[in-house]
């Protein structure tokens, strides 16, 4: 069942139980989806890989507008916006603990054959698409050029 079909499916349930930030937030994915879809060049559906980026986005855009909001004393608006990254993240892969994200840097390193602070841009190529929605983008760089630099 692809990604746009099980938010459908979610969106229905969402209406009967009358879970109105559910709704929002699946309203909000589907939109994501149809508009990809859509775009000029698009192909009809879009994979897996389009999906997980996606999602990734909108994690990301609720993760910093809920900090923002954090900041300015707005609780009402937080509680929002994280209420909505918990639904997006239902969607995503499981995230990886510290631990596991430091052994996948440590096992990519050693599959690249990296050697240095010089090879930072080999490692986060390949990490990037392995770790893609595991991962935040920043913590691995901040773990790869870590244990490059020692």
């Amino acid at each position: 069942m692809s990604l746009k079909q099980k938010i459908e499916s979610e969106i229905k349930s969402a209406m009967i139980a009358k879970d109105k930030t559910r709704l929002s937030a699946l309203r909000a994915i589907k939109s994501l989806i149809l508009l990809e879809e859509t775009k000029e060049g698009a192909k009809a559906e879009i994979s897996a890989d389009d999906e997980l980026k996606l999602l990734t986005k909108a994690a990301k855009q609720r993760k910093d507008s809920a900090d923002i909001y954090e900041q300015q004393g707005r609780a009402d608006l937080y509680e929002v916006e994280m209420a909505e990254l918990k639904i997006i993240q239902e969607f995503l892969p499981k995230a990886l603990s510290e631990e596991e994200l430091v052994e996948a840097v440590k096992a990519i390193i050693a599959e690249t054959g990296a050697s240095g602070p010089k090879d930072m841009g080999k490692v986060m190529g390949v990490a990037s698409k392995k770790l893609a929605g595991k991962a935040d983008g920043k913590a691995i760089a901040d773990h790869v050029k870590a244990l490059l630099n020692s």
